[in-house]
């Protein structure tokens, strides 16, 4: 009965999650992103101290496809320099999480999950008007706008 209860309360839990993504803006898709690959170091970290390998290397996979797909949201259509640190800093993370998987590390796990935690916190201080791609820019919010525009 124990186990029925488990898997009703995980599809439960899915579902809970499914709505949360398909209601969320893309700002807050990257956040949930964010929580997810840090939850899984958490997880990886917690399997390191018990000896339990394949839990740990489950965990590490899915916090590697996590920083993996924050790699892959980048806009490589902007040419920014911030693109391309983004990029190999994601990547940087994802070799130490593979290293942290080879060797049992718990060191590169902190360190991949305290950058992860300075990206997630940049992030959730992005204003609200900027959240949606383009900063949200009225004659009153800019002084030296209004002149500009000839009001």
């Amino acid at each position: 009965m124990k186990s029925a209860n488990a898997f009703g309360a995980r599809a439960y839990a899915d579902i809970g999650r499914h709505a949360s993504v398909e209601a969320a803006s893309p700002h807050r898709l990257i956040q949930m992103l964010f929580d997810g690959a840090l939850d899984r170091i958490a997880n990886a970290q917690g399997h390191i101290s018990r000896g339990d390998i394949v839990g740990k290397g489950h965990d590490i996979g899915r916090a590697i496809g996590i920083v993996e797909g924050l790699r892959m949201s980048l806009d490589r259509s902007v040419e920014h320099p911030l693109t391309a640190n983004l990029d190999q800093l994601y990547d940087y993370i994802c070799r130490c999480l593979l290293r942290a998987n080879l060797e049992s590390n718990p060191v590169l796990l902190a360190e991949s999950a305290t950058l992860l935690r300075e990206l997630k916190t940049a992030w959730d201080e992005i204003p609200e008007g900027y959240r949606h791609g383009v900063p949200v820019m009225t004659p009153s919010s800019q002084p030296g706008l209004s002149a500009a525009m000839g009001a």
